[in-house]
């Protein structure tokens, strides 16, 4: 896992070299086709990566987009009509998931425009796909989820700013080899003794960095046996900030963008409630942190929200060997899930 993740920044330089064309020819398309909405079809990891897909759709290029649960086309067959024309952007490591590839047949039945975002361009989702984005991460022998995810992110951050025909984000593109790398350096392993002995916790996200707090909820459940939930740095407060007491750890991934609005108020809460504050974000943001961990600020909020993952996995990985676990071969999971 460790070892894959650092792979990750020259990965996504290789991707951006690689894709440019394609990605153009692809962004051109989608802005003809001019359709009334968009849709993402996931599971698991790449279902965060959905969500870090419908956050730049809605933001940078107005587009709507809805998550069209697997099960809908796999088992109820009930993809609607209203998916003529519409591009459903299907994401998968493996694209080979049983319940992805019967959802996307339906929807192709329906007259969706099936666009894979796939680790393996050869595989029977990017075969019945009209667009595929290959990520090229390469192989991926960790159970978890690292460098694919990454390049998932900067090949969906890719296509949306050619989309959208957003120069700012295609210029911050440029910038992602010393982004990532720095990331990749950043040492967030200091919080591994605050979290070593819990056994539950908060991670906290908004915008472009909510989908990161749901990926990195995500990791620490598969790696570290730690349950931990994602929320809104808005929407917690109504209600789950109940369940934070004394010595409790909240893990808070500031954005950089105005999703920031509220956040030091929220952490002052939590701090006064006695949590052990994690965060990683503006100075002026995370004050109230028990810990601030080590990101750079001077960057586009969403490099920045792609940042915070790779610098998470490190963390991941320790915190998994401190408490135990390999964090490799998690129990219970396989590389591909075979879900129906």
């Amino acid at each position: 896992m460790s070892k894959e993740a650092r792979e990750a920044p020259a990965r996504c330089v290789e991707q951006l070299r690689r894709n440019a064309e394609l990605v153009r020819a692809a962004g051109r398309t989608l802005r003809e086709l001019a359709p009334p909405f968009a849709a993402t079809l996931a599971r698991g990891s790449s279902d965060q990566a959905a969500a870090f897909a419908k956050f730049l759709l809605e933001t940078h290029a107005g587009m709507p987009t809805l998550s069209h649960a697997p099960s809908i086309g796999s088992l109820y067959h009930a993809t609607s009509s209203r998916f003529h024309g519409v591009p459903l952007i299907a994401i998968s490591q493996s694209g080979r998931s049983p319940d992805l590839l019967a959802a996307a047949d339906d929807a192709r039945a329906q007259g969706a425009i099936l666009v894979a975002i796939v680790n393996d361009a050869d595989s029977p989702l990017a075969e019945r796909a009209q667009i595929v984005i290959p990520v090229h991460a390469g192989p991926e022998t960790s159970v978890a989820a690292t460098k694919s995810f990454v390049c998932t992110l900067v090949a969906l951050t890719h296509l949306i700013a050619e989309w959208s025909q957003d120069a700012a984000l295609l210029a911050a593109l440029d910038d992602i080899a010393s982004v990532l790398e720095d990331a990749a350096s950043a040492d967030w392993t200091t919080a591994v003794a605050s979290l070593k002995d819990a056994r539950q916790m908060l991670v906290l996200g908004r915008g472009p960095t909510f989908p990161i707090a749901g990926e990195a909820s995500l990791k620490l459940k598969e790696t570290c046996s730690l349950h931990a939930e994602a929320f809104s740095s808005a929407e917690v407060a109504h209600g789950p900030m109940t369940l934070v007491g004394d010595g409790d750890p909240v893990l808070a991934l500031a954005p950089l963008d105005v999703a920031r609005s509220g956040l030091r108020e929220r952490l002052e809460d939590f701090a006064a409630r006695g949590a052990t504050v994690i965060a990683a974000g503006l100075a002026e943001d995370v004050g109230p942190a028990s810990f601030v961990l080590p990101s750079r600020t001077d960057v586009h909020p969403v490099l920045g929200a792609i940042a915070q993952i790779q610098s998470f996995y490190g963390l991941a990985n320790a915190l998994s060997l401190a408490r135990g676990y390999d964090p490799d071969k998690p129990p219970h999971l396989n590389k591909v899930t075979r879900t129906l």
